[in-house]
């Protein structure tokens, strides 16, 4: 069976080439009984490669389960998994068989394994390496013959790290790894997902299908999508149902977007240690550094002037030199008037006369750039469309914001470009 038909027996939307690559693995390790380890971000469809791996797989016919460790308590998982005796443990009134016992013979899904805690863990591991388990309360040992394939959104490696997952059980598990991309590495298939959920959702509520405008499309695409495809099958449920017109333009589709609280919406300009900083305080930083470095350029510029003739060139050999002069060029020339590949001389550089009386403190600069992170931003914007010829995408990128983000900054500041 090839890609294409797996996608349409199992209803996998995408021609991504690393989904097809997921696709492809699974299909190559299902006749196998290898143990798998899926990864990906929470929200890009894990749960279809183990049904993939199982219907593919000699145990088709048998059994599959798909069990949630993150959704069972810490102090009933065990009774879950592996079975336990009557009188176990209060409230044990009967015997009851566990998971790997119901599913000898088939496969079992172990969805959020990084959930799993570390006593549960060895009794994995045990299941794993010799096919043998204990219910709880019960000293007799069973074997069991199933195929395990687990899942998770956490890093394990971290995790091993922390001591908060057996460094041994992540290496059983892991023989096979398929990684499930984010939807923001395949731009090339939300739309199609949002068209299908759209028809889906049509028929579901007898109304007509909603329809993207270009720049909604545009928008849907460039949006990071945090919550993956399950939360563009969410999104795309609220516009059918909520919005009367079927067309849906991108500030319409806006509304429907929050913000990703876990990624900056503004141009990374600060390489520091920014973890307690907000956007505002880096920005504020930045502008005061760059105070800072003027000032001290006018000093340096001052001496230059006292102890040489500005009548020649003032190149250095030193790199020190060279850089300090590099910067002098660029507070100091127009840029459309200086060639910045050349040396820089008197006769192209003509530094205002400094005295050499001046106190170069803040408080007494004659021109003082402003501050006012508005100002500043919207002058960034302005290049940024300016460069690209009001290309909101490309300036979108330039700038390191979603155009979701540049669209209402546009508006904000009523830029007219």
């Amino acid at each position: 069976m090839d890609t294409q038909q797996i996608k349409q027996r199992f209803g996998i939307i995408g021609s991504s080439p690393m989904l097809d690559r997921a696709i492809n693995i699974a299909a190559q390790v299902a006749v196998t009984d290898l143990s798998v380890l899926i990864t990906g971000e929470s929200g890009v469809g894990k749960e279809v490669m183990p049904q993939i791996i199982h219907q593919l797989s000699a145990r088709k016919h048998n059994k599959y389960i798909a069990v949630n460790c993150g959704a069972i308590p810490e102090g009933t998982i065990d009774s879950e998994l592996f079975g336990h005796e009557k009188g176990a443990f209060t409230g044990a009134h009967e015997a009851r068989k566990g998971y790997f016992e119901v599913v000898d013979g088939g496969t079992i899904f172990l969805d959020e394994v990084g959930e799993l805690p570390l006593p549960t863990q060895a009794r994995l591991l045990r299941v794993l390496e010799t096919g043998e388990f204990i219910k709880v309360g019960s000293s007799k040992v069973q074997k069991t013959d199933v195929r395990i394939v687990a899942a998770t959104n956490v890093k394990l490696p971290e995790a091993v790290k922390k001591g908060k997952f057996r460094e041994d059980l992540y290496y059983r598990l892991n023989t096979v790894p398929i990684d499930l991309p984010p939807i923001r590495e395949r731009k090339e298939d939300i739309h199609l997902l949002f068209r299908k959920f759209a028809s889906d959702f049509a028929g579901k509520y007898r109304m007509p299908s909603v329809q993207l405008t270009p720049d909604a499309v545009e928008l849907l695409i460039n949006y990071r999508w945090p919550g993956n495809i399950r939360q563009l099958k969410n999104v795309t449920e609220q516009i059918s149902v909520i919005e009367n017109n079927r067309e849906i333009s991108a500030n319409i589709l806006a509304n429907y977007l929050p913000l990703d609280s876990n990624t900056s919406q503004l141009p990374a300009l600060y390489k520091g240690d920014t973890s307690d900083m907000s956007e505002r305080d880096i920005l504020y930083k930045v502008l005061f550094d760059l105070k800072d470095d003027v000032n001290e350029l006018k000093k340096l510029v001052f001496g230059i002037i006292s102890n040489g003739n500005t009548k020649q060139p003032l190149v250095s050999d030193s790199e020190e030199n060279t850089s300090m002069i590099n910067s002098i060029k660029r507070l100091y020339a127009k840029s459309d008037d200086l060639d910045t590949e050349k040396p820089l001389s008197a006769e192209v550089y003509k530094p205002q006369i400094i005295n050499p009386e001046d106190d170069f403190s803040d408080h007494e600069e004659v021109e003082e750039e402003s501050l006012s992170l508005a100002d500043k931003e919207k002058e960034m914007i302005v290049k940024a469309l300016r460069k690209h010829n009001n290309k909101r995408r490309k300036a979108s990128e330039e700038l390191g914001i979603s155009e979701r983000t540049l669209y209402r900054k546009i508006k904000e500041y009523d830029i007219n470009e």
